[in-house]
């Protein structure tokens, strides 16, 4: 009696342990359909972290959603793990909710620092004529005052004097007749995004020999001098 007793009971007891493990698969089944996957959190928060450093203006949940095609749910998971990330003195920026949108802004602790190197005078845009001189030296150099002045139509003294004091160009030596030599420098590399000067925009795209470069020079050489001559006008 007591043996079937026993038999009974171990039987209770397997069906208990059942019925939970199933009640547990279900409770875990439906955990997966309603929370991202910790990996799709995280690759939403890199492509969020992005945008919100691309945008000049605070990004709403509903914009950041369309823009990474995920659902808000899985925006709000994201920007609670940026929140995280870059909780305050954790980093030099901080995530905040402006005007019913998300933004960087920087750490109040950083303030100093910041007004110290916006207050330096900023740089000054090129004119045309500094544009002009500077694009003729980055692609002839090394190239003289002489030469860039005959290519322009115009004296090119102020555009180079002002280049050289900016650290776009700088002295080259001398040419065979005497003239100083232009070249670019470091700084316009970095001004304009360049790693080396193989960088520039290829304008000969159609390779021209020796002879054709040589051509192509004394071409625009005269065209510059007869523009010097039908209107001439400042440097």
């Amino acid at each position: 009696m007591s043996s079937r007793a026993e038999e009974q009971g171990l039987r209770l007891v397997g069906v208990g342990a059942d019925a939970r493990a199933d009640t547990d698969a279900d409770s875990g089944a439906g955990a997966d359909v309603t929370a991202p996957a910790p990996e799709r959190v995280s690759e939403v928060a890199h492509t969020v972290e992005a945008l919100l450093f691309l945008s000049s203006d605070p990004l709403s949940r509903a914009e950041l959603a369309e823009a990474t095609q995920a659902g808000e749910g899985a925006i709000d998971e994201a920007l609670e793990l940026l929140s995280q990330e870059y909780a305050p003195g954790r980093r030099g920026l901080r995530l905040r909710e402006l005007g019913g949108g998300f933004t960087f802004a920087s750490d109040p602790g950083s303030e100093d620092a910041a007004r110290r190197l916006f207050s330096r005078p900023r740089v000054a845009t090129l004119s045309p004529a500094q544009a002009e001189t500077l694009a003729i030296v980055a692609y002839l150099q090394p190239v003289s005052r002489p030469e860039i002045a005959r290519i322009r139509g115009v004296g090119a003294d102020s555009a180079t004097a002002t280049l050289l004091d900016r650290g776009l160009i700088e002295e080259a030596g001398t040419s065979q007749f005497g003239a100083l030599l232009y070249r670019t420098t470091v700084q316009f590399l970095k001004l304009f995004g360049l790693r080396s000067l193989e960088d520039l925009p290829d304008v000969a795209r159609w390779d021209p020999s020796p002879q054709e470069q040589a051509e192509l020079r004394e071409r625009l050489m005269r065209a510059g001098e007869a523009r010097a001559g039908d209107s001439p006008r400042e440097a």
